[in-house]
Formats: structure tokens, C-alpha cells, sequence
């Protein structure tokens, strides 16, 4: 059975009671959502929200016929995205791309992810050209990677956004 999906806005910070209410309707929900680290005093705390603030996939199987006044009053959600008054479907290469990013928790994933240990060509600064191996990450955007100067070793911090794998 193929699924059609539809983009539905929810109330604000309402998304986990649409989601439970559209469940329990027999819809799929589909809301990735994006880690983010954040420091509370001296500690660094890891918080999922939704990539998309405000608006989950609902999916609906083709065989059956929706009830759009059904699903623009479910507890939780706004209304269902028309456009020029029709309920149309998105784009299955749409859902299905983000689906590729997310993992089995839906929690997206970005594609150029760098992890502990990849091998990395550091773009701008004083060790622009450089190769390097990544050392360790640290929540603020940074990262330590091991670069060989002078026969040695040196860990040097690098911004994230200027590292690109080798």
C-alpha cells in the first residue's frame, strides 16, 4: 500500500499531542527532528526539536479517502496545508529524501556529519590546503584535528563549517 503525505501545521509546542491524536486516527506522522547541545552552567545538555518548528507529515494511505474536517479538527494540529483550496499531496521524492537522512528515531542526520577520527581538509585559515585527522568534537561548534608540521603532531581547533572531508 503506497502512502500519500500531506504537510499539517500544528498549534504551537503542540506537535507531540497532534502527533498522538493523528496516530490514534490511523495516520502516519513523520516529524524529523534536529539534536542540539545546549550549556546549562557548566554542563552541555542534548534536546531534540523539530526540524521543521510547526509543521509535521501526515501520511495517508491511498485506499482509503481522508477526512480533511476530521483531520483539520484533531486535537494538536492548526489545519491541514492546502493549496488554491486543494488538498494535494507533496512529493514522495520529498519524504523519501528526508527519510534517507533520518535515522530509525527520526532524528535527521546532516550528510556531511563529521564523527571522532574521520580524515578532514581544513578551507580557510593559516592551515588552509591541510589534511587532517579529527581528534575530538566539542558542542560549541569546534573541533580539535591532528595536523603534521614539522614532522610532529599538533592539534590545532578548527571551526566546524571550515572542515570538509578529504
Amino acid at each position: 500500500m503506497t502512502t500519500n503525505w500531506y504537510l499539517a501545521q500544528t498549534k504551537p509546542n503542540a506537535y507531540r499531542i497532534a502527533t498522538r491524536n493523528l496516530l490514534r486516527q490511523g495516520c502516519q506522522v513523520f516529524m524529523p527532528m534536529v539534536k542540539h547541545t545546549r550549556r546549562t552552567g557548566n554542563r552541555f545538555i542534548n534536546k531534540l526539536s523539530p526540524l521543521f518548528p510547526g509543521y509535521l507529515f501526515v501520511g495517508l494511505g491511498t485506499d482509503k479517502r481522508p477526512s480533511w474536517r476530521s483531520l483539520n479538527s484533531t486535537l494538536g494540529v492548526s489545519r491541514v496545508i492546502s493549496h488554491d483550496g486543494q488538498y494535494r499531496p507533496l512529493p514522495l521524492s520529498l519524504i523519501d529524501e528526508l527519510q534517507i537522512y533520518c535515522d530509525t528515531d527520526d532524528i535527521f542526520q546532516p550528510k556531511n556529519q563529521i564523527i571522532s577520527g574521520d580524515t578532514v581538509k581544513i578551507q580557510k585559515g593559516p592551515f588552509a590546503e591541510f589534511v587532517a585527522t579529527v581528534d575530538r568534537l566539542e558542542p560549541n561548534a569546534r573541533i580539535w584535528v591532528l595536523i603534521e608540521l614539522l614532522g610532529q603532531k599538533s592539534q590545532i581547533s578548527v571551526k566546524a563549517h571550515d572542515l570538509l572531508h578529504a
